[in-house]
């Protein structure tokens, strides 16, 4: 009878801590539920695939890049600064010049812009050239020599521009610095004058730096958001870094680790497919979660009364995505894996009934054989 006794109340104590069986990870339950039952400690969003949320989150391309260094006009006058290497060609019309030569009736000379902001041209001297356009230095060597040559023409060239460039380095082919174009330069044309990205463009990061303001973009969306290939200014800064894009599969799925992206696109059917899909005794087909942080924007648009909504900041969402439903496997091959996502794929209820039962099994077995040591003993002292 004792042994009974201390059987049920292992039983009971067993049964009271249930809810502390190992696991993976949270169910479908406790994630669904949790905002619902604490609005007033809502730590996330909760928010189900369905073809309007696929339609807002599916393929999102970022512009923040645009619109952090778009300026409105690419092309700009550009002014001679110091340092920057002035090539002037100077021609007349007899031969008998201050200019001429036994080759021609020219000559070139060649003077980098010093720290007084001049160049020095004979039989003119020191010139104004910083801060001054190409036409204005050519007319002002023209008018200075009016008197001196025979009927001199200028021509002015900037044969080594370093005011107006930008620096170039990191991951490319070849590092350095190069002039802006007097009708604009865009960010592609820089790294292609550097020689490419040694790195697969999804997993290339483009970094520019102007004055204190620096931003990042995959080197694929410059491409595919022409908004994002934006014009550059002089002194800015690329730096071109190899930057692996990664996201997790963990829960009930065969395989739970890191992967890394292999593609510019990863879809949510084929990051589950890259971990072998859902584990066929374990998993819930009803419970496949994406963990993700939003702009405030996107969240705005999923759920517009939010708290959690706050200008600048990013809100953590979580996508549910029914796979009882054969519609969802559609809106899984739409819905784009961001770097940093994670998939969880919650376990089926019947598997915490199974541990259950084991604990149980062990209990009882327990039991039957302290009845049976109980019953020796008894039998012994009668």
């Amino acid at each position: 009878m004792t042994a009974f006794k201390i059987s049920v109340l292992l039983l009971a104590a067993f049964v009271a801590g249930c809810s502390d069986l190992p696991g993976r990870g949270p169910s479908a339950v406790a994630i669904e539920t949790k905002a619902v039952a604490e609005p007033q400690d809502e730590s996330y969003l909760v928010v189900d695939i369905d073809p309007t949320v696929a339609e807002i989150v599916g393929k999102v391309r970022s512009r923040e890049f645009q619109e952090r260094f778009s300026i409105p006009s690419a092309s700009t006058v550009q002014r001679i600064g110091v340092g920057d290497t002035v090539t002037v060609n100077i021609w007349e019309a007899g031969p008998n010049g201050l200019f001429s030569s036994d080759a021609g009736k020219n000559n070139t000379l060649h003077s980098v812009v010093d720290e007084s902001g001049t160049i020095f041209v004979p039989y003119v001297g020191r010139v104004r050239a910083a801060g001054s356009t190409v036409e204005s230095v050519r007319i002002a060597i023209q008018q200075a020599l009016a008197d001196k040559a025979i009927q001199p023409q200028v021509q002015v060239v900037v044969s080594s521009n370093l005011t107006n460039s930008v620096v170039v380095f990191g991951d490319v082919g070849s590092p350095g610095r190069f002039p802006i174009t007097p009708n604009g330069t865009r960010v592609l044309d820089l790294v292609a004058q550097a020689g490419g990205s040694k790195f697969p463009t999804y997993d290339t990061l483009v970094l520019l730096k102007r004055g204190g303001q620096t931003g990042a973009v995959l080197l694929d969306d410059l491409f595919e958001i022409p908004q994002n290939n934006v014009y550059l200014k002089a002194d800015d800064t690329i730096m071109v870094a190899n930057f692996p894009r990664t996201f997790t599969v963990f829960g009930a799925a065969r395989a739970t680790e890191l992967f890394k992206f292999d593609a510019r696109a990863v879809t949510l059917a084929e990051a589950l497919a890259r971990a072998g899909g859902l584990d066929d005794n374990t998993a819930d087909p009803g419970g496949v979660f994406l963990f993700r942080y939003e702009t405030s924007a996107t969240a705005a648009k999923l759920r517009p009364d939010s708290k959690l909504i706050r200008p600048g900041y990013r809100v953590p969402v979580v996508y549910r995505l029914d796979l009882t439903n054969p519609s969802s496997f559609f809106l899984a091959r739409f819905i784009e894996i961001q770097d940093k996502d994670l998939v969880y794929i919650a376990n089926s209820p019947t598997v915490d009934l199974l541990k259950f039962l084991k604990v149980v099994q062990g209990v009882t077995m327990a039991t039957r054989n302290l009845a049976d040591t109980w019953y020796r003993f008894d039998r012994l002292g009668n």
